[in-house]
């Protein structure tokens, strides 16, 4: 059987032509043009080429013959310049409007990027009145004013470039724990214990729950829960079947605070290696982590990362440089005491936070490892030194420029008899029969560190209020989404 072709009669293509409507026409523009993000469509050499964008406007420029937008869908700190007709204003195009543009790309005549796009359809999706909405187009609002709007301070800039730096530093968080061989755990969100022994805990029950006295297990589970404030005693658990865990999640602490250092709920990298006894492999992990996910956050995000050191911070990249240029500092609890002692600086009130950043700044503004501290400071897992007569506990501390302590960690108490003293001596061996057991299969040497996560992003980014650093900030009397 054979199949002849037959070319359709010119005036059949006519009537096809004329029949389209132009409903149908921008259909098939749309259907023909790829769909593409801001951030490439600008990093593009391709010209000529057919785009679809997708994104929220952030300028309208009307004059008599074109009309000039930029639009951006949160991909880059750039947005992509639009031009097309003056026909194809209308008056819901307006800064903030959500859009669905279809056009070419063709070279910019702008030194400003290398690209534009040339419209030749605009559907507008999601109005926006400029007037009631609360950023304003030729406005530079400060982090004060933005942090009122928790639902819509992703349309600034500034947060933006936030998101998507938080977005990289956990990518490199993860990679960095990956190439040397950790493995991730999901410790659970939920737990029985308090881990840093402060009672700063939310409790966890049924909505509607009623405690009945008759009632012998009045609890949803066998004892009291509460949402977690550290994965490491179960990150301990896994550390005796894996030489090297982690873990990188979300931790809750019921502190009454307001203040710019406090949120209720945050995020920790928490990591529990085996068989080491010293302190310099723990604290060899902080500052390898702390450097190479900081070198990856400012090569990655480059454009965003400026923006803060340039208008919210000044000054503040020759401090990050610093800090990946030079080894970190290392004292004792007694030396950073008689470094504090010996200050002609008169500490008004007993805080931390002076205290540590003091120390960081007498040390040449480097990040400066504490380690050794008093025994009866520190947590029943700290390791007891055995040293006399100051009798110290294994633990260290990572300070950090314009924020204070970033790390914390210790060597854990792995044998079974000094662990069990101290847990007698708090009350605590029935509740923490399970973590004694764990010392009499099969322990080793082991500890393990924690690293508040927006705390580092304070302390690449220069940013003096934690709330600035956290998609959703929670914390005492604050509203919530």
């Amino acid at each position: 059987m054979m199949f002849t072709l037959q070319r359709i009669p010119a005036f059949t293509s006519a009537l096809f032509c004329r029949c389209s409507s132009k409903s149908f026409q921008r259909h098939c523009c749309r259907m023909l043009s790829k769909k593409v993000r801001v951030s490439d469509a600008l990093s593009s050499k391709e010209t000529g080429s057919n785009v679809r964008i997708q994104g929220w406007v952030r300028s309208v420029r009307p004059q008599k013959d074109n009309l000039f937008l930029h639009v951006n869908d949160g991909s880059s700190l750039q947005p992509l310049q639009v031009v097309t007709s003056s026909h194809l204003n209308t008056r819901d195009l307006t800064f903030g409007c959500a859009v669905d543009i279809t056009g070419t790309l063709e070279k910019s005549p702008s030194k400003r990027q290398n690209v534009e796009l040339h419209a030749q359809h605009i559907k507008v999706f999601g109005e926006c009145n400029p007037v009631d909405f609360p950023f304003k187009i030729k406005e530079r609002h400060s982090l004060e004013y933005v942090r009122q709007f928790p639902h819509l301070r992703c349309r600034t800039n500034a947060f933006s470039s936030l998101l998507r730096i938080r977005s990289e530093a956990t990518t490199a968080i993860q990679s960095f724990f990956r190439d040397n061989g950790y493995v991730q755990i999901h410790t659970p969100v939920i737990t029985s214990n308090d881990c840093e022994g402060a009672g700063e805990l939310f409790q966890v029950e049924p909505a509607g729950h009623k405690n009945d006295s008759d009632d012998p297990n009045p609890h949803f589970f066998s004892v009291p829960a509460y949402l977690t404030v550290s994965g490491q005693l179960h990150l301990e658990v896994m550390a005796g079947a894996f030489s090297a865990v982690y873990t990188f999640g979300p931790t809750f602490r019921a502190e009454n605070s307001q203040s710019r250092r406090h949120l209720a709920e945050f995020y920790m990298v928490e990591a529990e290696i085996a068989f080491t006894e010293s302190l310099d492999d723990l604290m060899k992990v902080m500052e390898d982590l702390f450097k190479a996910a900081t070198e990856h956050v400012l090569s990655s995000c480059a454009e965003d990362v400026e923006l803060f050191h340039k208008y919210i911070a000044p000054g503040h990249r020759d401090q990050v440089d610093l800090m990946l240029k030079r080894k970190f500092n290392v004292i004792s609890y007694t030396e950073a005491i008689d470094i504090l002692k010996s200050s002609s600086q008169n500490f008004t009130f007993s805080t931390e936070a002076k205290h540590e950043k003091f120390l960081v700044k007498h040390c040449g503004n480097v990040p400066v490892f504490v380690i050794n501290y008093p025994y009866e400071l520190k947590p029943f897992y700290a390791r007891d030194n055995h040293d006399q007569p100051n009798h110290t506990a294994a633990a260290v501390d990572l300070l950090v420029p314009g924020v204070g302590e970033l790390c914390g960690g210790s060597l854990r108490e792995e044998r079974l008899e000094l662990l069990s003293q101290r847990l007698a001596q708090a009350g605590l061996e029935d509740t923490y029969a399970w973590y004694l057991q764990l010392r009499e299969f099969g322990s080793v040497p082991h500890g393990g560190f924690g690293m508040g996560f927006e705390r580092y992003l304070q302390c690449i980014l220069g940013l003096h209020n934690i709330k600035d650093v956290i998609p959703f900030a929670r914390f005492s009397h604050s509203c919530l989404l």
